[in-house]
């Protein structure tokens, strides 16, 4: 009598079957490895760019902390404007004197009165808040000085001046005196998601009488304070005259 022996192994339906469930497993596993990586990246991105608009708005704070002061207003510049971008927008422009705490140039003849002048730069794909310092400035030579970018990817650079009764958004040169707090709004680029924002309040009341502090970004009504002073440093340096 002739045992039969039984075979064993898998068949070709539970084979594709197999292949069928484990190629869905893996195709899901990647899509949440990708959609974590991407995640990852956005909240680096947006640390990044808070940080950049953080940097740059305590900058300027600090510059116009140190704004130079005289008995004699002659001697000072402070104007602020409003202009238009190529794109149809409009930012402030601001430019002045400020005392400056170290050289701007190493191994260089300077004074210690600079003319600091921050703008913004914006293209169909770009943009850049710049920053121009003027060692030893004259009214009677074109301005010149450093040329820098201190921070990338500014959707809106605004600046507002309160004389003691309303806002403005320009401080012109026939005014001849300081606004007593300027209020800088910086907005970073985004294209997802609430886009990082920075607002500083300098009060220039408190400056002049030594207290170097300004609202942070509570608004006018109340928030943090802080000196202004910070440890990042600008990029894609250029000398001009």
């Amino acid at each position: 009598m002739k045992m039969q022996l039984k075979k064993t192994g898998f068949t070709l339906v539970e084979v594709l079957v197999a292949s069928t469930i484990g190629s869905f497993v893996a195709l899901v596993a990647v899509g949440s490895l990708r959609v974590i990586i991407v995640s990852s990246e956005m909240v680096d991105q947006n640390i990044n760019a808070a940080a950049e608009v953080r940097f740059a708005a305590n900058m300027i704070a600090r510059d116009l902390v140190n704004f130079y002061r005289d008995e004699n207003f002659q001697n000072t510049k402070f104007i602020a404007t409003v202009q238009e971008l190529d794109d149809g927008s409009s930012t402030s422009y601001l430019v002045f004197y400020a005392l400056g705490r170290t050289k701007a140039r190493a191994a260089q003849p300077e004074g210690d009165i600079y003319e600091v002048e921050y703008y913004l730069t914006k293209d169909e794909e770009t943009s850049a808040l710049m920053r121009r310092l003027w060692p030893n400035p004259s009214e009677d030579i074109e301005p010149g000085g450093i040329l820098s970018v201190i921070a990338e990817d500014i959707e809106i650079f605004d600046i507002r001046y309160f004389d003691g009764e309303e806002w403005s958004e320009e401080w012109t040169e026939e005014m001849r005196a300081l606004p007593q707090l300027a209020e800088i709004t910086l907005v970073a680029s985004s294209e997802q998601g609430v886009p990082p924002m920075e607002s500083v309040i300098v009060n220039f009341v408190r400056s002049q009488g030594g207290d170097e502090t300004t609202v942070g970004s509570g608004g006018p009504t109340g928030g943090s304070q802080s000196s202004g002073q910070t440890s990042n440093s600008g990029t894609n340096t250029q000398t001009g005259r």
